[in-house]
Formats: C-alpha cells, structure tokens, sequence
C-alpha cells in the first residue's frame, strides 16, 4: 500500500507520495524573481531556507486562483533541495493499494497528462499522482 499526502487544484483531487514531502505550510509571504516563468510564484524564507515556490495551478495551465481562495503550501525535496507548490486545499493522506492503479485517464489534457505519472481509484473520486520532477522542472 503506498501513502499520498492529498491537495486540492480546480476540485481535483491530486496526490504526492509521503516520502517526498517535507511538511505542508499555510503560505509564506513570497519575493518574486523579475524575469522568472510565470510558473514561479517567488521566493519563500523557511526558518532560514530561501525555498522557491511553483505555482502548480499556473503549472498545470488552470484557471487563476479566486481571490477569496488562500493557497497552501507543500513543500516537496526534489534533487536534496527544498521546493513549494503552491496548491487549494490540503487534504488527508491516504493509503491506496496497487489494484486501485490505473495509467493517466485519456480524457485529461495533454499538459496535465504530463505531470501526472497515474491515478488510484478511491471511494467515489479519483485521485490524480503527480509527477513531483516533471511539476518543478
């Protein structure tokens, strides 16, 4: 059984394996970097870390966040560096067995095909695993 530490995007349910996660974090005023892709939110102070920080809804190419929605942070290590994405909502972490597997649904779209390495079937939703490299790359 492996464990995902859940996060909401657009009402979609995404997931990140345990072991890549740092911590998760109500967000950090960020300083942004001039000429950096729009997918870099700015730059975040952790307890003394500059810590960069990707915008995973602009990553994925979503609608922007909603004014009234506060983003959360999940910090990821990536290559022995520490790294935020940016996302809706926290949720749990879940457990979710090898028969529950399947290959990305064909009906997303061609950019979240590529930041998403498969999907576990849950109780009545479907729980997207994101490609943690491919999403900071």
């Amino acid at each position: 059984m492996s464990q995902y530490v859940t996060f909401d995007l657009e009402d979609t349910l995404y997931g990140v394996e345990v072991g890549w996660v740092q911590e998760v974090l109500r967000p950090h005023s960020r300083t942004r970097i001039p000429r950096s892709p729009a997918t870099v939110s700015g730059l975040v102070n952790l307890r003394g870390q500059v810590v960069l920080t990707v915008d995973l809804r602009t990553r994925l190419e979503l609608a922007p966040r909603p004014e009234d929605v506060e983003p959360m942070m999940v910090v990821v290590q990536v290559g022995g560096e520490s790294v935020s994405l940016l996302v809706d909502r926290i949720g749990d972490v879940v457990g979710a067995d090898d028969d529950t597997y399947a290959p990305p649904p064909d009906t997303l779209d061609a950019t979240t095909r590529a930041l998403v390495t498969g999907a576990h079937k849950l109780d009545g939703q479907l729980l997207l695993l994101l490609d943690v490299e491919r999403a900071v790359a």
